[in-house]
């Protein structure tokens, strides 16, 4: 006699599965979610059982515990992992923490530096912990209060990058191509934060945020022209 085959299960459309589905399929690829993502959709066990058969399926990645993404894929490199930007949204996200990136990432992110790190730094108001997504290992750092003044804007960034690098690896090349770089109106923000610096950065983030005012000038001319 032949054993008959389980019928495939069926899922509700108004299941907690089919509703975690939904949210996965419209959103865009590279996307990483935790189980707080769909915190509104169902109870914490529900959308773990409903997360863990999507990446049975293959419609989700697992990068670690409590860690997801729908995953990018390219004709030349097959499937990529996702962005370090895309990580620390979902897990600031999940902890409503800010986060600072700080170390060589943070000079990697003005183009001062080259170095790809070997492991991502960020200062958090959060817990520290690290996690790790394939081959990414990201650190979250707790800091001061002080530290986390400036987090979210480029002053903050600059801060970070050029301790990072040390004063005499600053060069006067370094801030003419970050002034060529920025925008004009973001550097001259930089100068609301100085008191947040230390003594010795402070003249260099003056330069990053100097206006050049013959081309702002020039500018006016031609405007009035």
């Amino acid at each position: 006699m032949t054993p008959m085959r389980a019928m495939p299960r069926s899922v509700s459309p108004d299941s907690v599965e089919s509703r975690v589905a939904q949210q996965v399929h419209r959103s865009a690829r590279g996307t990483v979610f935790t189980p707080d993502s769909f915190a509104t959709l169902g109870s914490r066990s529900a959308i773990d059982k409903a997360l863990q058969r999507m990446a049975a399926r293959g419609e989700l990645r697992r990068l670690s515990r409590g860690l997801y993404d729908k995953p990018r894929k390219d004709e030349m490199l097959g499937t990529l992992w996702p962005s370090v930007d895309a990580i620390v949204k979902a897990v600031a996200g999940k902890d409503r923490i800010r986060t600072q990136p700080a170390g060589v990432y943070a000079a990697n992110l003005l183009g001062m530096s080259e170095q790809v790190p070997a492991q991502v730094l960020l200062l958090t108001d959060g817990i520290s912990r690290t996690v790790e997504a394939g081959p990414m290992k990201i650190s979250f750092k707790r800091t001061t209060p002080r530290q986390m003044a400036a987090a979210g804007r480029l002053s903050g960034l600059l801060i970070q990058a050029f301790k990072s690098l040390g004063a005499p690896h600053i060069t006067p090349t370094r801030l003419q191509r970050l002034r060529q770089n920025l925008p004009a109106e973001e550097r001259t923000k930089v100068l609301q934060d100085l008191a947040l610096a230390p003594a010795w950065m402070r003249p260099l983030l003056r330069e990053v945020a100097r206006v050049d005012e013959t081309r702002t000038t020039s500018t006016r001319r031609g405007d009035g022209a």
